[in-house]
């Protein structure tokens, strides 16, 4: 069989590693059968709730927890999804002060795991864990106890519809940094604008779609690709007392960018109505606009739109102006916890649940080729993504041009609620860029020395 090593630089992760995903495989003879005991026994039916935000496979895990509970007659899954334009951390929060607590919910990295310490389940003698691909735990492990099993790896950059570009005769081989990218964007702007691509593509307006509503994009992952360069990984990140913004300048670069040549160019404030709908399926999807910032996870929801448009899909990289202009990051998005508080009947199910997903041959055909996720686990070597984006994202890994992702160690809410609105306020002419900067480096400051 083909050897295949990645080169994943991931949020929790301090240096590139190289992790071999054939190494062995996860029979389900292997996993955890509490819940199907209590089933065979017929003692105990067993209702599993699940509070997730990952709403591009709200169906497909749908899908998946009814196949599941067709193996094991005595557990009834319930799903909610939180997730898109509405802030998930919050709605958690809620729905544990609801009294109506899941058995299975998301975490992010250390700043997470910190805050949910109390109800956190120690995962650490679970089957997956030694099956994780290097460097997917460390961020929610601590004392030596594993609180997080890691969704998929992810990675995300400038997703462009490949057909437009060659259409417009631009060679995306060339662009390799920000002044590359920035010409081939002007020229794509020039024909767009002469109507030059209007008979192939009529509804093409902008070369880009910002949603600077969704703070999680602007406030999180724009930043994070010029934060990487300050801080080597989520728990260098979630050490820091403060945050230099050594390279603002390049982070102002990306959103300008993106805004100057939007549909909303000449009037930018109103990008702040703009959400992830109106991007993917309303823009990507339709071929309204032929470039948006966004990762791997978008395949699902353009194909449900388009199949032909997704598989035109690739990536260009996030070129943090002046240092590093080729890569895209690639981390973990989040992890599954599971609730100490529930009871051990339910936590049990919860455990055998998240083994069977991930390990068994059934799960797995779900995690790849329904949810489009690259496993963060060995033994999957039957399972490679097959769709665009996840090949581009790991054509990058292979060629090692990736960058850790440390929004994870970010101050609890700080990404979205101060500079993902500051970066609002930016945009619609409220402040200058060098305050929207100081107020995000004050109010880090001040969250840190909240949380000594």
């Amino acid at each position: 069989m083909k050897k295949i090593k990645k080169i994943v630089a991931l949020a929790l992760s301090s240096t590139l590693v190289i992790s071999s995903l054939l190494l062995g495989g996860c029979s389900s003879k292997q996993v955890d059968n509490s819940a199907q005991k209590l089933a065979a026994d017929g003692k105990k039916e067993v209702a599993l709730n699940i509070f997730q935000f990952k709403v591009e496979i709200a169906k497909e895990l749908e899908e998946a927890a009814k196949a599941y509970s067709a193996e094991h007659p005595g557990v009834t899954i319930n799903i909610q999804t939180v997730g898109g334009g509405d802030d998930y951390g919050a709605a958690l929060r809620a729905k544990m002060q609801s009294g109506e607590e899941p058995a299975i919910f998301n975490i992010g990295g250390p700043q997470d795991v910190k805050d949910w310490q109390p109800r956190l389940a120690d995962l650490s003698k679970e089957p997956w864990v030694s099956k994780a691909v290097e460097g997917v735990l460390p961020g929610v492990t601590v004392d030596n106890k594993v609180y997080g099993m890691p969704f998929a790896l992810e990675g995300y950059g400038f997703i462009y519809n490949k057909g437009i570009f060659e259409a417009a005769g631009i060679d995306t081989k060339a662009i390799k940094d920000y002044a590359s990218l920035e010409a081939a964007v002007k020229k794509l702007d020039n024909k767009i604008k002469a109507n030059e691509l209007k008979d192939k593509y009529p509804k093409l307006e902008a070369v880009f779609e910002m949603p600077a509503k969704e703070t999680w994009i602007t406030g999180l992952h724009t930043s994070n690709a010029v934060l990487s360069q300050e801080f080597n990984s989520a728990l260098d990140a979630f050490a820091a007392k403060k945050v230099d913004f050594k390279h603002g300048d390049a982070l102002k670069a990306l959103y300008d960018l993106q805004a100057n040549y939007s549909p909303n160019a000449k009037s930018k404030g109103k990008l702040n109505a703009i959400d992830y709908a109106t991007q993917v399926g309303q823009g990507l999807a339709i071929e309204r606009v032929a470039i948006i910032q966004q990762g791997n996870w978008v395949y699902n929801d353009v194909q449900k739109i388009d199949a032909k448009v997704a598989e035109q899909l690739d990536i260009l990289p996030i070129p943090i102006k002046g240092v590093k202009e080729d890569s895209i990051p690639v981390g973990v998005p989040m992890y599954w916890a599971v609730n100490n508080k529930v009871s051990p009947e339910q936590q049990a199910a919860a455990k055998d649940f998240l083994n069977w997903l991930y390990t068994s041959e059934k799960g797995k055909d779900y995690v790849v080729n329904k949810f489009f996720f690259i496993p963060p686990f060995k033994g999957y070597e039957n399972f490679q993504p097959k769709d665009s984006l996840g090949a581009a994202v790991n054509r990058y890994a292979q060629e090692g041009k990736s960058l850790p992702w440390v929004f994870m160690g970010y101050p609890t809410g700080w990404g979205m609620d101060v500079l993902g609105q500051e970066v609002q306020k930016y945009l619609a002419g409220e402040v200058e860029w060098d305050e929207a900067i100081k107020t995000a480096q004050a109010k880090w400051e001040k969250a840190r020395k909240e949380k000594k």
